[in-house]
């Protein structure tokens, strides 16, 4: 169990956070369905100057690129002559787009006329013949090209886009997918653009409900070609202006193994797999639906998981107690071992493309949505996860 003397200084610590001025909170939260975060006043106790630095993560240097580099005022001359086209409005087309057009810059919107994304889009204020557009029609008027279309999308649509992706312009990315597995996706950019990344370590949503809260999600960023010669100056600046709190380097292949090994690994799939392994032992064992949950989801979830991420995992461990120390110290190298195999064979999946040709062939699929829902419905359907539905609703915060 966690101490309570851990939890006052946990909450003390959120709660200095959130008194401290808007250029001392420039964070993101936690994995994919919420943004991981870095304290904005020190890295491994050096103190940061706003702006571009390099950093040791871990004994690595690293160069980071923060969003006082580029105020608004810096963000509306740089593009002022620009038109940022975003193509899909899905997770990711809905945030960016959002927060573009929050930051005063001029974008358009590209979806499928009259579809379910055009809809949400004008529900969302955007205006058909102004800012909203089909995908040829958007493609055409954009100087910046955002495709933000889904990995398959992108696939399936590339012949539509490619004619107006002409010298001069830039193709953007938030996933290095296209172009790393392009024997399967056919994406090859012509000469004469500049094609970059900014990809958000977390959904779409994420990005947008920190954006408003006066936060920011942390972002990778790549150059695959640099036509102009300012690519690299133009995605930190395009990475700023999406809502990035804080941006660091990678490369378009680097970027797409380490994402899809993550959410198949610890920040989805694992941590799946790890939940249901623990609870079906406890039921197995006589304990209740509700005992089983909470100590196998809620507890993380809620007590053990923002410790880690607000000091690291040794301070969550010297802030329980010495049984519980005990025990993870002891156990942590078995799973450790036991993991590992799993673990590489899952990176050599995601690099040998087999992952990838998965998720295309699957999403392709004419009943993707409807195969989805049944898959997603046996999830919510399984005990434990009804039990976490009653145990959420004992919260304190959701019986006001």
């Amino acid at each position: 169990m966690v101490s309570r003397a851990a939890i006052r200084t946990f909450a003390r610590t959120a709660a200095s956070a959130a008194r401290a001025p808007l250029a001392t909170r420039v964070l993101g939260a936690a994995p994919r369905f919420a943004a991981r975060a870095i304290p904005s006043a020190s890295i491994s106790g050096v103190q940061q100057v706003r702006g571009m630095k390099t950093l040791d993560f871990g004994g690595s240097k690293e160069k980071v690129y923060e969003r006082s580099d580029w105020p608004k005022e810096k963000l509306l001359d740089y593009f002022k002559n620009d038109t940022l086209a975003v193509l899909g409005y899905g997770p990711q087309g809905h945030g960016q787009g959002l927060n573009l057009r929050d930051n005063g810059l001029n974008v358009i919107v590209g979806v499928r006329k009259d579809g379910r994304s055009w809809k949400k889009a004008v529900a969302e204020g955007w205006v058909p013949g102004k800012n909203l557009f089909s995908i040829e029609e958007a493609a055409d008027k954009g100087t910046v090209i955002l495709n933000l279309l889904s990995d398959a999308a992108q696939r399936d649509l590339w012949p539509v886009i490619k004619p107006y992706v002409t010298p001069g312009k830039t193709l953007y990315f938030s996933h290095g997918f296209a172009i790393t597995y392009k024997s399967q996706t056919h994406v090859e950019p012509p000469a004469g653009v500049d094609v970059v990344l900014c990809a958000p370590k977390g959904s779409g949503t994420t990005l947008r409900t920190l954006f408003l809260d006066g936060k920011g999600l942390n972002s990778s960023i790549a150059v695959f070609q640099d036509a102009s010669g300012k690519a690299h100056e133009r995605v930190v600046g395009l990475g700023v202006a999406i809502g990035s709190g804080y941006l660091y380097e990678t490369t378009f292949e680097k970027e797409v193994y380490s994402d899809l090994f993550g959410e198949r690994g610890v920040l989805m799939g694992a941590i799946n797999g790890l939940f249901r392994a623990q609870y079906d032992i406890l039921r197995a064992q006589g304990h209740s639906p509700s005992e089983a949950f909470n100590e196998t989801v809620e507890e993380a979830t809620q007590s053990l998981f923002p410790l880690i991420g607000a000091k690291g995992m040794d301070w969550m461990y010297a802030n329980c107690s010495v049984t519980a120390q005990r025990g993870a110290l002891d156990w942590h190298q078995k799973f450790y071992d036991a993991s590992l195999p799993v673990f590489k064979e899952l990176y050599e999946s995601v690099k040998n493309g087999t992952e990838s040709q998965r998720s295309l062939d699957k999403n392709s699929q004419a009943d993707y949505r409807e195969s989805l829902e049944v898959e997603l419905k046996e999830i919510r359907e399984a005990e434990i996860w009804r039990a976490g539905e009653t145990v959420r609703g004992l919260r304190p915060e959701n019986n006001k």
